[in-house]
């Protein structure tokens, strides 16, 4: 046995230990190789070239500033011209407001004079009004209104209805020349100031203004014009005469028939009280009209009674 060769001596693997740093070889490599090959020979040649420009932070920052001044620029220029127009337009303004000023001043000194000139018309209106009517003259003057009155009557009061609506059509009211709502209209008015003059009325207002022979009663939408100046429900009708009688009349007459009408059916609200003591004012306005004959009017009637007789 000594002739045989002997085998090699088995070693065992589990006696071998890795090396301690052997699962750090990534780490190691990175720190080893912080910035990638192609970036190094790109930065090593463009050093070379002599082409190194700014970063990119500072190519930002210097645009920035830039812009920060050419916004100061035009801040600055902005609050300069507007500091230098600022008196221009403050004086502009000023301007304007006086000149509103003074037109008004003026304005209501031509309306003043106007209000003047219209007391002095009615003052002589009145004054002549007598003397041109003859024995008369105190009845021409209660009825046109020159005169104020005062004394006793009756106090008429009329109102539109409670739930009264806007205006409709169609209705009963309407088929016979009435409203078919509970408001008041201006026909209605027409007829209880003329069945009041028919009564017997010396003198007539309403809702303070004094009505006159000549005036008129109309109306402009739902408002009721008493001469062209608009009247605000309730309607108060002061009526001077015998107040008794004066009702009476009214009350059993066509017109104060059609405002029992209007109450009863309509709850239009209608009251009547009698008054010892009332006063009128003196109308608004007076206007005066006479009549004078044709110069050649007389000559011609002649004439032509001429030529019937022979």
């Amino acid at each position: 046995m000594c002739g045989m060769p002997q085998p090699p001596p088995i070693r065992s693997t589990a006696s071998q230990r890795p090396r301690p740093d052997a699962s750090m070889s990534l780490l190691t490599n990175v720190m080893d190789h912080s910035l990638d090959d192609g970036y190094a020979e790109a930065a090593a040649r463009r050093e070379a070239e002599g082409k190194q420009g700014l970063p990119r932070t500072v190519s930002a920052k210097l645009w920035l500033a830039v812009g920060l001044v050419l916004t100061t620029v035009v801040v600055t220029i902005g609050a300069a011209e507007t500091r230098i127009a600022a008196p221009t337009v403050a004086k502009e303004r000023q301007e304007l407001i006086d000149r509103i000023e003074s037109e008004t001043a003026a304005a209501d000194e031509l309306e003043d004079n106007v209000d003047a000139l219209r007391d002095e018309v009615d003052d002589r209106q009145r004054k002549a009004l007598p003397k041109q009517s003859g024995g008369k003259g105190e009845l021409v003057a209660l009825l046109a209104g020159a005169t104020e009155v005062q004394g006793p009557g009756i106090k008429l009061v009329v109102d539109d209805a409670e739930d009264a609506g806007g205006g409709g059509g169609g209705g009963p009211r309407e088929s016979n020349g009435f409203s078919n709502t509970g408001r008041v209209r201006d026909r209605d008015m027409q007829r209880v100031i003329n069945g009041l003059w028919q009564s017997g009325a010396e003198a007539i207002a309403i809702n303070g203004q004094r009505l006159t022979a000549l005036s008129a009663i109309r109306a402009a939408g739902d408002a009721i014009l008493v001469d062209n100046r608009p009247l605000v429900p309730p309607y108060t009708v002061l009526a001077v005469g015998d107040g008794p009688r004066l009702r009476a009349t009214f009350e059993s007459s066509a017109d104060g028939q059609y405002l029992k009408v209007l109450q009863e059916n309509y709850d239009i609200r209608v009251r009547t009280s009698l008054q010892d003591e009332m006063r009128l004012p003196v109308a608004p306005s007076l206007i005066v009209r006479s009549a004078e004959p044709y110069a050649g009017a007389a000559d011609k009637n002649d004439t032509d009674t001429g030529k019937g007789t022979s």
